[in-house]
């Protein structure tokens, strides 16, 4: 048996969206910056595809830009703004559990004179609202909080945190790093006070390698791609026209029935966290349980589920779990070729036994029962054993 809880690094792409892909490539073949009919027909679908997911987000079809995807689109929105704003100030504000996209454009900017306040969260992964508050300031250009952390899972109140924002400095920017929580979460950003959203195709059943950024119309932000001018010259290039309608056709299936396929994940969410709490010296990091208030942008998204296990390496269940047929993550798979203790686990209060004992699994609309089952059962067969392995010192 197979079972991929791997979600959070990358989805199976859907169907139909590989079918818009494959037919793209075929038939709308032409370079969109071309003068002929081809090329006409090429920036149709590219135009289209903008207008479905800005009607998706309640925007205009103008404030959607094209990337190659998540990390390029928090790196046009981080630096590109930060740039485009200096003159009036150049400080700028984001959480301690920020994803690495996010994190190291922050770095390359103080190197470049700007200064980042971090923001403490707590034990859920919540981002201290009155902290945030107290931190802004007349030369505040920019506040940067992701929607769902990509780790532990938590949602981040982006409704409280725009009001907050808005009403200290208006003219302060506010991004959201949504690539974890487009598609799980329904996100109005001008109603959020949002000015910049990034959002991946690979996280929705879309293509790798695209994604778009989300620019308010009059915020300014300076390209970081210099070249002939494409999408209003916000970022040169020539669009691949396959992978952002494949985008835009994932954007649109992800919010089909869209109440019905988030309880269904809440529903395989509290069944695996029941799961893994019946596991003997296992620990459900940040929030257990989908809040009482089922419409309250707060809590646990439905996808993510973090566990820690006691006297257990992450890396050793993972590849006993991988034997069983079974795909979880030790953490960011951004991070995997740089492994390192997670900022966010220390940043919420986790142990230091815990730290590299954790491992994320993440759901998806095909994960099912027997599935979540399955691996439940291969945990409580697994785990005793491992543990037994540890303490006779062979690691």
């Amino acid at each position: 048996m197979e079972v991929y809880l791997d979600n959070a690094a990358t989805t199976r792409a859907d169907d139909a969206v590989c079918d818009t892909v494959m037919e793209m490539m075929r038939r709308e073949y032409g370079n969109p910056s071309s003068l002929h009919t081809k090329g006409f027909e090429a920036e149709k679908a590219v135009r289209a595809a903008a207008h479905t997911i800005a009607r998706v987000l309640k925007a205009e079809d103008k404030e959607i830009v094209f990337t190659s995807g998540g990390t390029e689109s928090n790196n046009m929105a981080l630096i590109g703004s930060a740039m485009a704003n200096q003159r009036r100030g150049k400080h700028i504000i984001t959480s301690s559990i920020e994803h690495a996209s996010v994190y190291n454009p922050l770095i390359f900017l103080e190197e470049q004179g700007f200064e980042v306040t971090y923001l403490p969260v707590d034990d859920k992964g919540v981002v201290l609202t009155d902290a945030l508050e107290a931190a802004i300031r007349p030369d505040t250009i920019l506040v940067s909080i992701m929607c769902v952390n990509n780790e532990i899972g938590t949602i981040e109140p982006l409704d409280k945190i725009g009001r907050i924002v808005k009403k200290k400095n208006p003219e302060t920017l506010f991004h959201v790093d949504a690539i974890q929580g487009f598609g799980k979460l329904k996100l109005c950003p001008k109603k959020m006070g949002i000015d910049l959203m990034s959002v991946s195709g690979h996280k929705i059943y879309g293509p790798k390698g695209v994604g778009f950024l989300y620019i308010r119309d009059k915020a300014k932000v300076h390209p970081l791609i210099l070249g002939g001018g494409q999408q209003q010259d916000r970022r040169s290039g020539t669009e691949n026209v396959p992978g952002i309608a494949g985008l835009a056709k994932a954007a649109e299936l992800v919010y089909t029935d869209f109440e019905e396929k988030q309880e269904r994940l809440y529903s395989l969410r509290k069944r695996l966290v029941s799961g893994i709490l019946s596991v003997e010296g296992s620990h459900v990091n940040g929030y257990c349980f989908r809040p009482e208030n089922a419409g309250d942008l707060e809590g646990p998204a439905p996808h993510i589920v973090s566990a820690s296990f006691d006297k257990i390496r992450a890396e050793v269940l993972l590849h006993a779990l991988e034997e069983k047929g079974i795909y979880v993550s030790s953490g960011s798979a951004c991070s995997s070729n740089h492994p390192a203790i997670s900022g966010t686990l220390k940043a919420i209060g986790v142990g230091k036994d815990h730290l590299d004992s954790t491992l994320r699994f993440s759901l998806s609309q095909d994960t099912t029962e027997d599935e979540i089952d399955y691996c439940v059962s291969q945990l409580q067969a697994l785990t005793p054993v491992l543990r037994k392995y540890t303490r006779g010192g062979r690691r």
